[in-house]
């Protein structure tokens, strides 16, 4: 059965163009190493809520966009095999590297977490 990883990203919108890019480098790695499917998603209509909301989930800024990405895995071993890759590369891959590739949000306000799908319609 499949296994997805979502996330909701905290972006300052005038780094839009570097976060595509950054999700390109990134994204290509998890596809590489088994992802059957990624889709990395620009805020458009993304409401205020009366209680909580994508916004104050992650505190974003006036000048900040939500992105709302997931990563679709053949399974949950798969992409518990590419984590724990990817993390020995982090201390070699020069991709990994924040002065070389630096990432164009506020990772410490970034959520994330691991779903097993429960319903699946179409596609």
């Amino acid at each position: 059965m499949s296994y997805v990883d979502g996330f909701v990203i905290p972006v300052p919108t005038a780094n839009r163009d570097q976060f595509v890019e950054h999700a390109k480098i990134f994204d290509s790695l998890l596809i590489d190493h088994g992802a059957r499917r990624i889709l990395e998603c620009w805020g458009d209509d993304v409401p205020d809520g009366k209680v909580t909301d994508f916004r104050r989930a992650v505190e974003a800024k006036e000048d900040e966009t939500i992105a709302f990405s997931w990563v679709e895995w053949p399974d949950k071993e798969t992409r518990n095999a590419v984590h724990q890759k990817m993390e020995e590369m982090m201390k070699t891959d020069p991709r990994f590297d924040p002065q070389q590739t630096p990432m164009p949000f506020d990772g410490k306000r970034m959520i994330f977490g691991g779903f097993v799908p429960i319903v699946t319609l179409g596609e």
